[in-house]
């Protein structure tokens, strides 16, 4: 098929890949009301499962994620999810509002199906 003959349209096709990485990564931050509140990887794990299970009930709390990497002093978490799971997560975290009595939220700051992607942000990139 040439494109620049008149007698044939060009035809283009879309490809989409849907579920084509078996996990995703999130990078997700804790921000509380008191920043001198401590949290560990055990709450914070607690208190997602918490989170999902108020929201989506029993199934939604036996939605498997881990927690990969966890920052105490900047409450910067990076999540591990299926990819069938992450509107549940991401959906739970977003509604989570109180935590020990004190407002909270969480950023979600970056997604990817790849964690490598993770490490790096181009908004915070410094050249010299």
């Amino acid at each position: 098929m040439n494109p620049e003959s008149k007698d044939e349209p060009v035809v283009y096709q879309s490809v989409v890949l849907k579920n084509a990485a078996p996990y995703q990564y999130m990078k997700v931050c804790l921000v509380l009301e008191d920043k001198s509140t401590k949290v560990s990887a055990v709450d914070l794990k607690q208190f997602i499962i918490t989170g999902l299970k108020s929201l989506h009930g029993e199934v939604g709390a036996a939605s498997h994620f881990d927690v990969l990497k966890y920052d105490e002093d900047t409450l910067t978490a990076f999540l591990r999810v299926s990819t069938i799971g992450l509107v549940k997560l991401w959906s739970s975290l977003t509604l989570l509002g109180f935590y020990n009595k004190q407002s909270c939220a969480f950023r979600v700051l970056q997604v990817s199906p790849f964690l490598l992607s993770l490490t790096g942000n181009s908004r915070e990139l410094e050249l010299d």
